[in-house]
């Protein structure tokens, strides 16, 4: 019986470290100054986070909240705009859920060219002094 409740254990763990760590591939990372028309721009930052600074016509709805207003959110393909790397998974998976389309990201903590837009492994790493 522990055997079963601790592989029961690990296979929820598992799960868990799956979505969030996770990298969510084929969707590009672009600038928002990049973004084509017709995606609808969503904040998926925490309130904090965004200070007030709402790009452009941006619907801002933080992922902890994306369960309780995913209704609020119109049926278009989506830009999302994100701090790091773990909202950007958790959130994609979420609207995925949901049955969003989310076409493209930006994380605000770094530019989309040092990521190779695509890659979450082609972060190159500069010195602040330099």
């Amino acid at each position: 019986m522990i055997v079963i409740s601790l592989l029961f254990f690990l296979i929820l763990l598992g799960a868990a470290l799956y979505r969030r760590y996770y990298p969510v591939k084929h969707i590009p990372c672009l600038p928002v100054e990049e973004v084509p028309d017709g995606l609808l721009l969503l904040d998926l930052r925490d309130y904090n986070e965004s200070n007030g600074s709402i790009f452009g016509q941006a619907l801002h709805i933080p992922v902890a909240y994306l369960k309780r207003h995913a209704r609020d959110i119109p049926r278009k393909p989506l830009h999302i705009i994100v701090q790091d790397d773990i909202e950007k998974n958790v959130g994609i998976r979420l609207l995925r859920r949901y049955g969003y389309e989310v076409k493209s990201y930006s994380i605000t903590a770094c530019d989309c060219q040092e990521r190779g837009r695509t890659s979450r492994w082609n972060i190159t790493k500069r010195s602040k002094t330099a």
